[in-house]
């Protein structure tokens, strides 16, 4: 039955594949740039269908959705250690804690004052919406692999299994991009790749923020052109209450209870992403250090 009702993320999912073969080897040699532009797109769709993928759509195997989403066409992440970093995420009441949240971009003064003057700087251009498009997914791959570098170096075998079959996964993709789309791997790296990790990177600049209360700390984004890409996971503070909810029925949720989602979140509600970057192209949306962890955090942000 939830195979049926799924419907939407079937489609969605034949529509991404499709796109992205058609769009390397038909309309690349035809028009380069623009196809590699579309690619990028398709880049962060598939982002967005391995999220839901993560939590059990459009099927409740865990081994069935990663066969469907498992191939890395954004090259970044192994989908077996997001899948567990994300679910991890969801802990809601650590949210934001850079001990306990994964995803979390906050750091404690303590880790930060033996950060180099390289790292600071480098962190603080990051934690502006330009710094994070240009640079977010560079800074996230790094430290996401040096993280799982450590683990495998102290013998854990799930993650080094998880970061081979992620290797062998990428060979297939450049086999597919060069032999098959007759795309240089490495433009297909710095451009479809890059740009499409880029756009979630957008999408997750305001996800979470700190606050005392833990519902607090999740964005509402509204009336966005991109919600379709993210598979509206614009409206976070339902998809974080109600993880297990298909996408399709994200705005639907939202609307039937609008005005109690943004009392329950404490107001942290954008228009759309335009108001987003206006506001932040060029300036932090708050400090880095952690609150909770660091009592003056303005000062140690330079």
């Amino acid at each position: 039955m939830q195979a049926i009702a799924e419907w939407p993320t079937w489609l969605a999912l034949l529509g991404c594949y499709t796109s992205w073969v058609l769009l390397g080897y038909l309309f690349y040699p035809v028009h380069p740039l623009l196809a590699l532009v579309c690619m990028a797109v398709t880049v962060a769709f598939h982002s967005s269908l391995q999220h839901e993928a993560i939590h059990g759509h459009p099927t409740p195997s865990a081994l069935f959705n990663e066969v469907l989403v498992g191939l890395p066409l954004g090259l970044a992440y192994p989908y077996r250690r997001y899948r567990t970093s994300h679910l991890q995420h969801h802990h809601d009441d650590a949210l934001t804690d850079p001990h306990q949240d994964p995803e979390s971009y906050y750091w404690d003064r303590a880790n930060w004052v033996h950060l180099g003057f390289f790292w600071r700087f480098l962190l603080t251009l990051n934690n502006t919406v330009l710094g994070r498009l240009l640079l977010g997914p560079l800074v996230g791959s790094i430290r996401f692999f040096w993280q799982d570098l450590a683990l495998i170096r102290a013998g854990n075998r799930t993650v080094r299994r998880a970061w081979v079959i992620h290797a062998l996964s990428i060979l297939l993709v450049a086999a597919i991009v060069t032999y098959g789309f007759h795309i240089p791997f490495w433009l297909y790296a710095v451009g479809p790749a890059y740009a499409g990790n880029a756009l979630i990177a957008l999408r997750s600049y305001c996800e979470h923020r700190w606050h005392e209360a833990p519902d607090g700390r999740t964005i509402i984004v509204e009336k966005s052109f991109l919600s379709f890409l993210f598979l509206y996971n614009n409206l976070h503070v339902v998809h974080h209450a109600l993880p297990g909810e298909p996408w399709f029925r994200m705005p639907s949720l939202y609307r039937q209870n609008r005005e109690q989602w943004q009392i329950q979140n404490r107001g942290y509600v954008y228009r759309g992403y335009h108001k987003i970057i206006w506001q932040y192209l060029l300036r932090s949306k708050e400090p880095l250090l952690h609150p909770a962890y660091s009592p003056q955090p303005a000062r140690e942000q330079s």
